[in-house]
């Protein structure tokens, strides 16, 4: 009997989900235990193509992140990252780009490579029923539904015709076909405007992830025909803003497969591949035009309008247990902060929030179980599905929406229910995986053979229930009350998903809320470490209560739990106390980002109590939290670093107009941004005197509120947290200066133990590049948003490279021996490089504790130095634990 199972992970794929694709791979790479299972990632490119990916490219930012840069490909002008549909024009070109990040391999000879095919791939070919086909066609057993209920549930528009010709309740709809739409845009209008009324939802007909959906509030014919038009991913651009617009961005943004049109599009009936050819064309078009056409190559086929639902959105997985019953987890209800459940609201810690289950009674939750139960088995499901709808205020539960492959990123419904049972998402792939080959056996006969396949892993999992009690305890230290405190429950969550399916250790998330006097501490079950962000886990920690309902569901999936879990989790918080970490566990991981955590505090604690811990240490971690006093002693050490001011409070309460004249002779544009946190938190670009002063304002302000005015004048999207502070940090503006390049940068590094010294490895950083005027949240943590490119491109002669990468490492070290940094950090800088090859490195900030969320780019720096994730994370494990037996010898 073989000791591990080849899991072929495949993700990517042709759709515009491509990017959720590829981060919900890697989390399935990530989290299969690694006792049972050998993860094999296996990329599908935007031509079907598949290839056997380096482990490293797993962990780059975004597929756009693979080409190019390519050896034989030349580098977008503008910086443009692209897919392989810009630049691939023939067959042979595809397979050489394949070639450069992994081994091309043909279907027949998969099963010389898995085992097992996970399926972790959304829309077109992925969902619909064609890898399915395949995959049974080549005798490898697979994940989720077959081939046609994968069919079904991929077709929203045969999905409702069905459902209502069966009795279920939804939302009146009408469709329209990209050829009558074109033919007779009014008769479509009309039609809905009689039919439903406004306000009205239109949608693509095969998108998830809330791609070419628009909420049309009041009748308004222009308004719709848009909409429309962008469910068919068509757009229509006047001279006037493309004139008023920066042409580059604006490309961009076209460029986006989520939001807009993506490449190849025809533009004018054209065909463009790349977006530097449409930058030039639009701009040749505009000479004697006023209006163009931009229509996506990967459209859409069909649009629906359907009534607009007001009620409470919720969304419920459907599981089969071991002995085929049906079961339906906890339902999770929507809450938006916004228009409605946009990409960046699903999958961005703290712009939404998931309440499960949701807040109805226990009959009511009931009812809605029952009839995602019942259309799971109308459809004929396999494993598992997601099935989402409407709870009305009169009573009425409406279904609008199965999916037979749910989002698989951390914050996900998938693992988000899971966990209400007491599975964490290692367990809960595991469950999938197990109940696949036991669906295949029963419902493909071709596969009757691999019945060895489901004894061998029943047997894995028996010998596995005796082997728990040998791993290593680790605490998972999470949350805090900053602006970072969402952002460092989603590092703390990622931190404990490597953790419990190493084998090594066994990780039990803790988090931290209180004040600057007085930390609580809270060890998680892990449904509430698994809640959309720090405030609900705060609010479920402080108002603790588990509904009859989820008792009721947890005795229903008692086969499940007891098969799956091997030790028993808890289901109530549990307060805990510093000492009470000593007592229980080797060590503690500090996911704390902002104060407390990076400042110190976490750390004297753990020191009085001589527990290991990560990152730096006290005195270092004093100094780098505060940016003021980190330039100044960088400056003063012959670093350098923008030109800085501390604006307090009382300063400007008593004489705003010193104030003021001290920064026009600063000058304009300059950064504004806290002196004590980071994230992107608050980071803005001020123009004028103006907005510096509305900055003051609602930096220093006394209601949480910021009015509307404030808001557009710091362009504060409605989503944003802006935190009150007493004092915030006013840098010049660091520019090009003259150099021929340059470039923003963040470089990790890892420090270790070397005959008794101290030694530090720097990674090769990576160039950040903006979307807007600074990084964004999203930008820096949001898988598929940012645009992060490792290795930073520093030139395109290759020894030049290697260069100007030695020369920013070095400085990078010194950097951090000068401020005593420890055990790893990232610091952020910009580089210019000169004429006469003279290379600049400007400090902008050091994080003591980065953010390490499954997208940040210091996962990607690692890999190329040999270290997976987990490899990383034991490392820095590994070191605090050894600073801990040397200071106390």
């Amino acid at each position: 009997m073989q000791t591990r199972f080849r899991i072929g992970i495949f993700f990517g794929g042709s759709s515009r989900e491509r990017e959720v694709s590829f981060a919900g791979g890697r989390t399935v790479y990530d989290n299969l235990d690694k006792r049972l299972f050998d993860a094999v990632p296996i990329f599908v490119d935007e031509f079907g193509n598949m290839v056997l990916l380096n482990w490293q490219f797993v962990y780059r930012g975004t597929i756009r992140d693979f080409y190019p840069p390519v050896s034989h490909l030349p580098v977008s002008k503008n910086s443009f990252q692209i897919y392989s549909e810009s630049i691939a024009a023939n067959t042979s070109d595809r397979k050489k780009m394949l070639s450069e990040i992994g081994q091309n391999i043909e279907p027949i000879n998969l099963s010389n490579h898995i085992d097992i095919a996970f399926l972790a791939m959304h829309g077109e070919r992925g969902e619909d029923g064609n890898i399915q086909g395949l995959l049974e066609w080549y005798g490898i057993p697979y994940t989720g539904s077959g081939i046609l209920p994968s069919a079904l549930g991929m077709n929203k528009a045969v999905q409702k015709k069905w459902m209502r010709h069966s009795g279920f309740d939804g939302p009146i709809f009408a469709t329209v076909k990209f050829d009558e739409w074109k033919n007779s845009p009014i008769s479509f209008f009309e039609k809905v405007k009689n039919q439903i009324g406004f306000p009205v939802v239109v949608k693509a007909a095969n998108q998830g992830s809330s791609i070419g959906v628009t909420i049309l509030k009041s009748e308004n014919k222009e308004d719709f025909y848009k909409a429309v038009n962008n469910s068919f991913f068509i757009k229509k651009l006047t001279k006037t803003d493309w004139e008023k617009s920066d042409k580059v961005r604006l490309i961009r943004e076209l460029s986006d497969i989520r939001s807009s049109l993506g490449f190849p599009m025809f533009i004018n009936d054209t065909l463009v591949n790349h977006p530097e050819e449409a930058l030039e064309h639009i701009d040749q078009l505009f000479v004697a035009m006023e209006e163009i056409e931009l229509m996506a190559v990967r459209g859409e086929v069909e649009v629906i309008a359907e009534q607009f639902i007001e009620g409470r959105e919720f969304s419920c997985i459907v599981v089969r247990d071991n002995a085929g019953k049906t079961i339906a987890l906890p339902p999770t209800e929507i809450v938006k902060t916004g228009g409605y459940f946009d990409y960046k609201s699903k999958y961005l810690p703290g712009l939404s929030r998931k309440i499960t289950p949701i807040n109805l009674p226990d009959e009511q939750i009931e009812r809605i179980r029952q009839e995602c139960s019942r259309l799971f088995e109308y459809f004929e499901f396999n494993v598992y599905a997601r099935i989402d709808g409407f709870y009305t205020p009169d009573g009425r539960i409406l279904l609008n929406d199965p999916n037979t492959t749910s989002g698989m990123m951390p914050s996900s419904f998938f693992f988000h229910q899971a966990a209400e049972i007491g599975l964490n998402p290692s367990q809960f792939l595991t469950f999938i995986i197990r109940s696949s080959i036991a669906e295949r056996l029963q419902t493909v006969p071709s596969f009757i053979p691999k019945k060895a396949l489901l004894h061998n892993l029943d047997k894995r999992l028996e010998d596995l229930s005796s082997s728990s009690q040998t791993m290593e305890k680790v605490a998972v230290v999470m949350g805090g009350y900053s602006t970072e405190r969402h952002i460092s429950v989603e590092s703390g969550r990622n931190i404990f998903e490597k953790l419990s399916s190493s084998g090594k250790y066994m990780p039990v998330p803790v988090f931290l809320t209180g004040d600057h006097d007085n930390h609580l501490l809270f060890k998680l079950p892990i449904n509430i470490m698994l809640k959309d962000n720090a405030d609900d886990i705060k609010h479920k920690v402080e108002h603790f209560e588990r509904a009859a309902i989820i008792e009721k569901i947890i005795a229903e999936a008692k086969d499940i739990f007891e098969k799956y879990t091997f030790e028993k989790p808890i289901f109530k918080p549990e307060q805990i106390t510093y000492e009470d970490l000593k007592n229980e566990f080797s060590t503690v991981f500090i996911a704390l980002h902002g104060r407390p955590g990076e400042d110190g505090a976490v750390q004297k604690k753990l020191d009085q109590y001589g527990i290991a811990y990560n990152g730096s240490g006290v005195a270092s971690s004093e100094t780098t939290i505060d940016k003021f006093i980190t330039n100044n002693i960088l400056r003063d050490n012959g670093f350098l670093v923008a030109d800085a001011a501390l604006i307090n409070k009382a300063g400007w309460q008593q004489n705003p107009e010193k104030i003021k004249n001290l920064i026009q002779n600063m000058g304009f544009p300059l950064i504004a941004k806290p002196a004590d946190e980071g994230c992107s938190s608050a980071v803005k670009k001020l123009k004028n005197i103006d907005e510096f002063a509305t900055y003051c304002e609602v930096t220093f302000r006394e209601n949480t509120e910021i009015s509307s005015a404030d808001k557009q004048k710091l362009k504060l999207d409605d989503k944003e947290e802006f935190p009150q502070k007493d004092y915030f940090l006013a840098e010049t503006f660091i520019d090009k200066k003259g150099a021929k390049h340059f470039l923003e940068i963040t470089g990790g590094m890892l420090t270790k133990y070397e005959n008794g010294k101290l030694s530090y490895e720097v990674f090769e950083p990576s160039e950040a590049l903006a979307e807007g005027e600074i990084l964004s949240l999203a930008e820096k943590f949001l898988a598929g948003e940012g645009q992060n490119i490792t290795p930073a491109r520093f030139s395109a002669d290759a020894n030049e490279q290697q260069r100007i990468s030695a020369k920013v490492r070095l400085e990078l070290e010194k950097v951090a021996k000068c401020l005593n940094v420890e055990g790893y950090c990232r610091i952020d800088a910009f580089v210019r490089i000169f004429g006469d090859e003279t290379v600049e490195v400007v400090i902008i900030e050091i994080n003591s504790l980065p953010g390490m969320t499954p997208a940040t780019c210091i996962y990607h720096q690692a890999a190329i130095n040999g270290y997976k994730p987990f490899d990383f994370i034991d490392k820095i494990l590994t070191f605090g634990q050894q600073r801990t037996a040397l200071q106390h010898r």
